[in-house]
């Protein structure tokens, strides 16, 4: 096993880090986002701004409104603490409101942008563990209000699966932004793998899968994926099934579905496929794959590779060629000049607002639009049959994103 080396995105969670590679195709060394302990690595950018956080306004249509479930599968042990009463997840979900948004703030209770517990614990990590700071961060505007009345008709599902170590929250900007034109967004924090989850009962879920991984020598990504591929089929089931969690189910549309991930929540997110035939397309941001897709690739259904400059052809993540050799139907390659692993999580705003080194050179503000509008579109095109030329080759509003075609 060799490893790759570690991703310079300096102190949220402390940072990327490269797990060893497999010695079969096409897992090879995947970049997930962790929680060491040892090796954290201070904050030491200039002074932190005081004023309030918020991560950049959505650009669509609709307000934003948004739920938080907490969904417990007890027919499965989960695999970090078989001790525990079955699987547990929290999924916020953000959906289009009934009202439109009035000066970028959508009327009705403001949600966090996370509990006290999780914005101290994520800022931890990065060694910043004043109060203020704490307080500003969960206190971020977030867009979004809480349990207000969505707009009327179903829109299609996109389910969200974050970076390792990291929580649901930090693909804020991107689900927000999705919500706001015209889709339901489920994002999960799938248990005892990120920084830290809050539960309805004031339990705070911590990071034993990163313990485990750890000691096991960062061999065990396959099982990350698996897992994160049947928390996916639980929530869809809860979402969409007989006896919905939401209140406002009746709002999804059950004939279309598409589900993004960062980091190893992109990897799932093409393992989820393999197994839930109802999910109809899939974005990897950034994530080394971990398992061999089936013989017929995805069955046709599209996909998009999203990622760094390291995930072009033939760069040091070999897993993305085989993966793409695999599969058929719609599927697109695209790499951000400039933008780091972390870049297409909210971590540049983090980064920015608190003073971090690091981050990459592609601004906050470019790798949160450049995201968004090309998750944007692939959904667009293939769960809502709307062309989208920005798929179809460089745009000069995108100069960073190039385009491969292996």
């Amino acid at each position: 096993m060799k490893k790759l080396t570690r991703v310079a995105a300096a102190a949220l969670l402390a940072c990327a880090v490269a797990l060893p590679a497999a010695t079969t195709a096409p897992a090879v060394a995947a970049t997930a986002a962790d929680v060491p302990r040892a090796d954290r690595i201070a904050a030491t950018g200039p002074d932190r701004p005081a004023g309030r956080m918020a991560v950049p306004a959505p650009t669509g249509a609709y307000g934003v409104g948004s739920s938080v479930l907490h969904l417990v599968d007890r027919s499965r042990t989960d695999p970090w603490v078989p001790a525990a009463d079955g699987r547990e997840l929290m999924v916020t979900v953000h959906y289009p409101s009934a009202r439109p948004a009035a000066g970028g703030r959508t009327p009705g209770r403001p949600a966090p942008y996370a509990t006290r517990d999780e914005a101290r614990l994520l800022l931890k990590a990065a060694a910043i563990e004043d109060p203020a700071s704490i307080r500003r961060l969960e206190r971020a505007r977030a867009h979004s209000a809480v349990d207000v009345r969505p707009a009327p008709g179903r829109h299609p599902l996109v389910v969200l699966s974050p970076g390792f170590g990291m929580p649901r929250f930090t693909l804020t900007a991107l689900a927000v932004d999705l919500a706001s034109r015209g889709y339901v967004v489920a994002s999960i924090d799938h248990a005892y793998e990120s920084s830290g989850t809050s539960t309805p009962d004031g339990r705070v879920l911590t990071c034993v899968a990163c313990t485990v991984m750890e000691e096991s020598g960062w061999t065990e990504g396959a099982l990350v994926s698996a897992t994160r591929a049947a928390d996916t089929r639980f929530v869809l089931d809860r979402l969409t099934g007989p006896r919905p969690a939401w209140r406002y189910a009746s709002s999804v549309d059950r004939t279309r579905i598409g589900m993004a991930g960062h980091s190893i929540g992109g990897a799932s997110t093409a393992t989820a496929m393999a197994s839930d035939r109802r999910i109809d397309a899939g974005v990897n941001m950034d994530g080394t794959f971990w398992d061999a897709p089936p013989a017929d690739g995805l069955g046709g259904r599209p996909f998009l590779l999203l990622g760094t400059d390291g995930h072009r052809p033939g760069g040091e993540d070999t897993s993305w060629d085989s993966v793409w050799a695999a599969l058929g139907g719609a599927k697109h390659w695209l790499t951000v000049d400039r933008a780091d692993h972390l870049g297409f999580s909210d971590a540049p705003v983090l980064f920015d607002h608190f003073g971090i080194p690091g981050g990459g050179d592609l601004p906050a503000g470019r790798a949160v639009a450049v995201t968004r509008a090309y998750v944007a579109a692939f959904f667009d095109e293939h769960l809502r049959g709307r062309e989208q030329p920005l798929l179809d080759g460089p745009d000069p509003s995108h100069p960073e994103v190039r385009f491969h075609r292996p």
